[in-house]
Formats: C-alpha cells, sequence, structure tokens
C-alpha cells in the first residue's frame, strides 16, 4: 500500500453544540474520525491535524486565539503530530501542507473534517489534482443546512450531494467502518 497520512479537517470546538456555528451531525462524525485517528496512530501512519482560523477577532467563527477556534478534544493532536493553521477553504493554499506530506513522502490521503460542502471539498479536489490518490470518509465529517434562492437544504441533502460529487470524480468515498474492515 502507498504510504498514506491521515488528514484531519477543522474538527474543531466553534462546529459542536454551544460553539458559534454549530454542524448537524459534529458529535458523530468526530467520534468516526477518533476512530480512524486511533486506527492511523496505531498504524503508524502521518497523522496531520489542519485548523482554521479567521484572520481577525470579529470573524463569525474560529476567530483568532479563541477558544472556538481549537481542535475538538475528541481529534486533539499529539506531541509530533503537524498542525497546519489554514485561513482559506483549501488547505493546501497559503500553508506548509504540501511540504508536510513531501518530507514524509506521502501519495494517499484519507480525509475526514468539517465542513463537508466546504473545506472537505475544497481539499479533496485540491489534492487529486496535486496527485494524491484520496479517501473521504463520509460518516466522519458534517456541514449544516445550506439555504439558496429561497431554498434551504437539509444538512444531510447538502452532505450527500457534495459525497457523491468528491465519488464520482475525486476520491474513493467509504464509511469508517468499511475503511477500517480494510486497514485493519
Amino acid at each position: 500500500m502507498s504510504k498514506q497520512a491521515l488528514i484531519i479537517v477543522d474538527i474543531q470546538n466553534d462546529y459542536f453544540p454551544g460553539g458559534k456555528w454549530t454542524l448537524n451531525g459534529a458529535e458523530a462524525a468526530a467520534d468516526n474520525a477518533a476512530r480512524a485517528l486511533a486506527a492511523a496512530r496505531a498504524a503508524g501512519a502521518l497523522v496531520v491535524h489542519v485548523r482554521h482560523e479567521f484572520a481577525t477577532a470579529d470573524a463569525p467563527f474560529f476567530a483568532p486565539g479563541s477558544t472556538g477556534a481549537h481542535v475538538h478534544p475528541k481529534v486533539t493532536e499529539q506531541a509530533g503530530e503537524p498542525v497546519v493553521v489554514k485561513q482559506q477553504i483549501n488547505a493546501f493554499r497559503d500553508t506548509s501542507l504540501q511540504t508536510i506530506l513531501q518530507e514524509h513522502a506521502i501519495e494517499r490521503l484519507v480525509v475526514v473534517g468539517s465542513m463537508s460542502h466546504m473545506c472537505v471539498d475544497g481539499i479533496v479536489r485540491a489534492a487529486v489534482d496535486l496527485g494524491y490518490a484520496t479517501i473521504v470518509l463520509h460518516d466522519a465529517c458534517a456541514t449544516l443546512d445550506q439555504t439558496f434562492n429561497g431554498i434551504t437544504v437539509p444538512a444531510a441533502q447538502v452532505h450527500a450531494a457534495f459525497m457523491a460529487a468528491l465519488a464520482f470524480g475525486y476520491a474513493e468515498v467509504l464509511s469508517t467502518d468499511e475503511y477500517l474492515a480494510r486497514v485493519g
């Protein structure tokens, strides 16, 4: 198997109940991400934590230095695990992520995190464009309802539409159970 890294995208406190931008299913997604994290650590795989932080304190969420911008305790980084702080949707843009992956000769990414329709989608598409084989664990990702042109789309449908698009042309999209059975 090619050299693989687990990328944990924006599983941060503001996305959880009591935070500034609560996502539907954040707890369940984080539980599954934690399972993938435990498996990656047990296998000695590279784990990279991606954390979004807006540039100004008046941001709607993930304000610099705030508790809401911290990585959620379910997936807290351990010593030696890189943390990439980003201010863009695409975690490769203006960050050290590509350099970290190249230094470890990574060929395949396993992606979990939030939000399905934004930063997860952004990193997966960019990763594939950069030549990485990519797996998304769909039940380890979360999002929220979206409104467009007067129509509210429930979070489950937003999530399904984005996972379907990624599965169609960008990544292998698996449940956490399917993935763990494969690597276990």
